[in-house]
């Protein structure tokens, strides 16, 4: 069977790491890669499940939840509520998350 050369563009961190993780498992990157090759082909699928994380809490994305709740507020007739009633709902919440 013919070999070919297939190359790959990585961060050098994650290759030593990835390097250095193939050595202990007693295996080159290089068989590494033909064995996750080698599955993907035999299971006609990426042989592990790729989801994406959670997106980062940004300052500007919890400036534009706080407002939506704001203006859902407005919309319900609850802005008036003192900074006690407004713990008070917190901490409901959090007790029944727990449960």
């Amino acid at each position: 069977m013919g070999q070919a050369t297939f190359s790959v563009r990585m961060d050098e961190t994650l290759k030593k790491q990835f390097d250095s993780l193939c050595q202990d498992f007693g295996m080159t990157a290089t068989t590494a890669i033909n064995v996750f090759a080698r599955a993907v082909v035999r299971e006609r699928k990426i042989p592990f499940e790729i989801t994406a994380s959670e997106p980062a809490v940004t300052r500007e994305g919890a400036m534009q939840a706080f407002r939506a709740l704001r203006n859902q507020a407005k919309t319900n007739g609850v802005t008036d509520l003192s900074l006690d009633e407004i713990n008070n709902e917190i901490n409901l919440v959090r007790r029944e998350d727990k449960v």
